[in-house]
């Protein structure tokens, strides 16, 4: 079973996750961030994914720290439960509408962390959730995973509906590039 179990304290979080790619069950997202909860949910649901995670972070503040570090947290725990890649699709692409809004992801498990995040959003929050944070935890998850991640979005005018469209669409790629689709690993370096 592909899994990964880790505790993460700082001084600006404390984070315990367990994820699962094998299992499908239903998540549990606590962050204290209720539109965050909801994207990772529907990231970890359309990946396939059962997440169990939750984040007592430095509200008082902002939400910056919680986000980030969830994404740093999430990040490592994908690395770590695909341990040496054998097997995996490793590529994945997803063109998924939500409404108006069209968002285009695409991604490799390179071992190289990238992220290209082209997506102007149209609004400041979303609840409570800085929707400018969104690309600092897809490049925090796109590091610690050792994933090249690029989302681009082709035109969308409402903030929620762009924000679960790009969530849901790298869920989508997720699934296809972890999915057991060889015996070796994919590439010609032997190694990833």
């Amino acid at each position: 079973m592909r899994e990964a179990i880790f505790e993460r304290r700082t001084k600006e979080t404390h984070i315990n996750i367990d994820l699962n790619l094998d299992s499908g069950d239903e998540s549990e997202i606590a962050t204290g961030v209720g539109f965050f909860d909801h994207m990772l949910d529907l990231l970890a649901f359309r990946a396939g994914f059962a997440l169990q995670l939750e984040c007592d972070g430095d509200l008082y503040i902002d939400a910056h720290h919680t986000v980030e570090d969830t994404g740093i947290c999430v990040g490592l725990a994908l690395k770590t439960a695909l341990g040496e890649k054998v097997g995996i699709a490793r590529y994945g692409t997803a063109s998924l509408p939500m409404d108006e809004a069209l968002v285009n992801v695409a991604l490799d498990i390179s071992g190289r962390g990238y992220l290209v995040f082209n997506a102007e959003i149209p609004a400041e929050n979303c609840g409570t959730f800085p929707t400018e944070l969104a690309e600092e935890f897809f490049r925090a998850f796109a590091h610690n995973a050792g994933i090249t991640l690029h989302i681009n979005l082709v035109y969308g005018k409402n903030a929620h509906h762009i924000l679960e469209a790009i969530f849901k669409a790298v869920g989508i790629a997720l699934a296809q590039a972890v999915a057991i689709t060889g015996t070796g690993i994919p590439s010609t370096k032997g190694v990833i």
